[in-house]
């Protein structure tokens, strides 16, 4: 007969909620220009790259302005290497005594409103090719691309939302709990854990901000960790969490060491004969809450009792029992601790029930 020795191990208060994805570069993409769009260059969910092209406006009329004003640049770059040529002629004249002062001044005048005008020229053009960029949208950063509600032919102006992009290599979680449980809330300690399918935890990551107030809609306290993504998961994600209150030391009895009867709960445990052989004696024990492949012992056992752990139902309270060391000891399991509760981000606290004792 199979027997293990009690020993405490970590047990967590635990609760579990619906939470929010969120990414912390995430931005709507505006025009800074009006026209029709020309060109889209992506697709929704489209992975990009920082300075990639996301969609084109209609660009022809400015580069028909950008032309003329490189017309405008050439014509006063002219302008100006005449007039610095006159005004060199005009200052050998001048030394030969050719050239009266007064005309001297006037090539001189000249030849700075040349220079002013080529400078003019020059900022126009470089401020028509800056506009002329501000037709093609890009990617403000690399991240993924949301819904594009315009389409080729639209118009569009300042004021139009292109689309969005979001980088979800860096996310947020954002938990609503109860307020008497954020009140347990460790800044940088407690920790909340997105949850697969099978309940399992696949990230980690200590709260970073617990609201100052509660929602006045849903009376909950909002609460956020973030974390690196390596796991695939995406912005706008609704996730079931795991917010870790407190972690404990407590004696543990496994599942499978467990029998009922009506709402009584009992183990069978390896005890000293009278002058004979070990027997096994059945104990009415009081459980707390299911974690994993064990319960938490709150009364019944202490440290170090061999409890038996295989054949329950067929042993008697004081049969003879040959126990031995139990082979394999139960696996770990994420499951959640006796204290936890469950909520969503939109409703209220709801328990996970009292413990197989009934109580909390």
């Amino acid at each position: 007969m199979e027997v293990l020795a009690l020993q405490p191990g970590p047990v967590r208060d635990t609760g579990e909620y619906l939470g929010t994805l969120i990414s912390r570069r995430s931005i709507t993409v505006y025009p800074q220009v009006a026209g029709y769009v020309q060109r889209i260059a992506v697709k929704p969910g489209q992975q990009v790259k920082q300075g990639q092209l996301l969609l084109e406006v209609d660009p022809r009329r400015e580069r028909a302005g950008v032309r003329s004003a490189q017309a405008q640049r050439a014509s006063a770059l002219a302008q100006q290497q005449y007039a610095r040529s006159t005004r060199q002629r005009a200052e050998q004249l001048l030394r030969e005594g050719l050239m009266s002062r007064q005309d001297y001044e006037q090539a001189v005048a000249e030849a700075a409103a040349a220079e002013a005008s080529a400078r003019t020229a020059e900022a126009q053009l470089q401020q028509q090719q800056v506009e002329l960029g501000y037709y093609g949208v890009q990617a403000p950063f690399a991240g993924v691309v949301g819904d594009i509600p315009v389409k080729v032919g639209d118009y569009v102006t300042s004021q139009t939302a292109l689309t969005h992009v979001d980088q979800s290599r860096a996310l947020e979680v954002s938990v609503a709990v109860p307020p008497e449980r954020a009140a347990e809330v460790e800044v940088g300690t407690t920790q909340v854990e997105v949850l697969d399918d099978e309940g399992k935890p696949v990230v980690s990551a200590p709260v970073f901000f617990v609201a100052p107030t509660s929602d006045p809609r849903t009376q909950l306290v909002e609460l956020k960790a973030a974390f690196d993504n390596t796991r695939g998961l995406r912005a706008g994600q609704v996730v079931h969490t795991q917010v870790v209150f407190d972690t404990r030391e407590a004696l543990r009895l496994p599942t499978f060491a467990v029998t009922q009867q009506s709402s009584q709960y009992f183990a069978m445990v390896a005890v000293q004969g009278d002058g004979g052989p070990m027997v096994a004696q059945r104990r009415p024990v009081k459980l707390g809450g299911l974690q994993g492949n064990y319960y938490e012992v709150l009364e019944g056992l202490e440290a170090g009792t061999p409890v038996i752990v295989g054949s329950l139902q067929q042993l008697r309270d004081g049969q003879p029992i040959q126990p031995k060391p139990v082979k394999q000891l139960p696996g770990e399991g994420p499951g959640v601790g006796g204290a936890a509760d469950a909520g969503t981000g939109g409703a209220g606290d709801a328990g996970m029930g009292p413990g197989p004792d009934g109580g909390e």
